[in-house]
């Protein structure tokens, strides 16, 4: 199958998930995950409709970037981990970091920002299982509620809402109770009203657990393989 039939296969998933649960299949954004893959390539998603992107790694989105220049109606977003050394090339670089995992890395971003002279969208990052490879907030972690009260100084960022990684697991369903919590996280900050803080993003699920992260509220789902096909393993 070409890339324009893995995406339209992949968008009659979304609205059979979403139907399932009541959900306004239009209110999910599906992300291309570009990770690794030729801008060539990209360039056909393009075409086949998609127009909100993400990469991994900010030194590879810049090496390909300028092969991207057309797409002025795309969104970039990085959604791996960030150091803060690489902080304002990232603010410079994409519309919005769907990966912050520290008060420190979001002073870092919006004084990258505020030079850049933009308002970058963000996502915090939790870290809703065990695995030390994960990155991402831990759920009992006091730099939650910490990165939550000082948006109002943080000008230049704009908190969406909240994306993790839950643990792998090769049934789909092993994930649903992550993204259950995740999902309670999300609508216990949003009901606090807090100032400069918004939780319309709830961002996880992948390709091969989306449908189980639609029904359990997932308004942005990050799908790769499924678009692009197996990534190469690394040499």
């Amino acid at each position: 199958m070409s890339i324009a039939d893995n995406i339209h296969a992949i968008h009659e998933r979304i609205a059979r998930a979403a139907a399932k649960v009541h959900r306004d299949a239009s209110s999910i954004v599906l992300m291309a995950v570009s990770k690794t893959v030729e801008p060539e390539r990209i360039k056909e998603a393009y075409a086949a409709g998609m127009r909100v992107f993400g990469e991994n790694r900010v030194q590879e989105f810049e090496g390909k970037s300028a092969g991207l220049n057309e797409f002025k109606d795309s969104e970039w977003h990085l959604i791996g981990h960030l150091q803060s050394n690489k902080a304002k090339k990232a603010a410079e670089l994409f519309h919005a970091v769907d990966s912050v995992d520290s008060v420190r890395l979001a002073e870092k971003l919006n004084q990258a920002a505020g030079e850049a002279n933009k308002k970058l969208g963000i996502l915090i990052e939790i870290k809703v299982g065990q695995e030390e490879s994960k990155a991402g907030i831990p759920l009992d972690s006091p730099e939650l509620e910490e990165l939550l009260r000082a948006a109002p100084r943080l000008e230049h960022l704009q908190i969406r809402g909240l994306m993790t990684v839950p643990p792998f697991t090769d049934d789909p369903e092993g994930a649903r109770p992550y993204f259950r919590l995740l999902r309670d996280l999300l609508d216990k900050i949003a009901a606090r009203k807090l100032p400069a803080v918004q939780m319309d993003v709830l961002s996880m699920g992948m390709s091969h657990d989306f449908e189980v992260a639609i029904e359990e509220g997932s308004t942005c789902v990050r799908v790769g393989t499924a678009i692009f096909g197996a990534r190469p393993k690394p040499a």
